[in-house]
C-alpha cells in the first residue's frame, strides 16, 4: 500500500511532465495535421468522416452480395 508521502512524490512527478512537456497553449500545437491551409483540412476531414460513417455500411452490403 503507498503511504501519503509516496502518493504526493507521484503526484508532484505527474504534475510536472504535464507542465513542462508542451511549449504553450498555442492551438493545434499537438495535432497530427496542420491547421494552415483550410482546404486540405476540410479534404481530410471530409475523407476521414466519409470512411468512417460509410465503411459498416459498404461491409454490410459486401456480406450480403457474397452470399
Amino acid at each position: 500500500m503507498l503511504n501519503a508521502s509516496q502518493l504526493l512524490l507521484a503526484r508532484n512527478i505527474s504534475k510536472a511532465m504535464v507542465r513542462f512537456h508542451s511549449h504553450g497553449g498555442i492551438p493545434g500545437e499537438n495535432l497530427p495535421f496542420s491547421l494552415r491551409n483550410r482546404y486540405k483540412l476540410t479534404a481530410i476531414f471530409t475523407t476521414f468522416t466519409v470512411l468512417g460513417f460509410g465503411s459498416p455500411f459498404l461491409i454490410v452490403r459486401h456480406q450480403l452480395l457474397k452470399a
